[in-house]
């Protein structure tokens, strides 16, 4: 459904009345990615690193996502850090459920993207067999830089899509976000990029 407002102008020479019109969906679009809240579900390093993108150096304030929420009915982001062990899984589908509509899925990190290095029987080798996902952050665990651009991909994914609900998405959008390159200084005219 689209909202729209209609507002009727006279002229001021003619006497003859003009109309604008005012959609709303770009205002809604805009207003729903610069405020994501986020669900942080943190078990293990890539909890760290979440952290550490809410601090000040990296400052996820400044695409409106530093209200962490530790309540699943008031966010509509969910990021899992970390490896998700079976007995957690039904926690995690639980606060998944909670969430607001519509809401989105960061799979941050190899452990809760593919199991990492822990490929047993007591840990969940991906949560996108229990849940849909949208974007995956790679890394053990990933920096900061790359969380940021996972939310950048869900802002970006909000905007060109507009606001879909988790069941119009099915099995979510399942996107991979490419790390930033990085230099490194060696000595005096040396550079190495990764």
């Amino acid at each position: 459904m689209e909202l729209r407002r209609t507002t009727a102008l006279t002229g001021a020479a003619g006497g003859g009345a003009g109309f604008v019109a005012t959609r709303l969906d770009p205002i809604i679009k805009w207003a729903r990615r610069n405020s994501l809240w986020p669900m942080p579900f943190a078990t293990a390093c890539c909890g760290i690193e979440l952290m550490a993108t809410g601090a000040s150096r990296y400052d996820i304030a400044r695409f409106g996502a530093e209200a962490m929420r530790f309540s699943p009915r008031q966010c509509d982001l969910l990021i899992c850090a970390g490896r998700v062990p079976m007995k957690m899984m039904p926690v995690l589908q639980k606060i998944y459920i909670q969430m607001t509509e519509p809401k989105w899925v960061i799979s941050m990190g190899a452990c809760a993207s593919t199991g990492g290095v822990f490929d047993t029987y007591a840990v969940v080798q991906g949560i996108d067999q229990f849940m849909p996902v949208d974007v995956y952050v790679p890394g053990c665990p990933p920096r900061p830089e790359t969380l940021l651009e996972g939310l950048l991909l869900i802002q970006r994914i909000v905007t060109e899509e507009g606001v879909k609900t988790s069941q119009e998405r099915g099995r979510g959008l399942r996107l991979t976000v490419q790390p930033p390159r990085q230099r490194t200084e060696l000595g005096a005219g040396f550079t190495r990029e990764e």
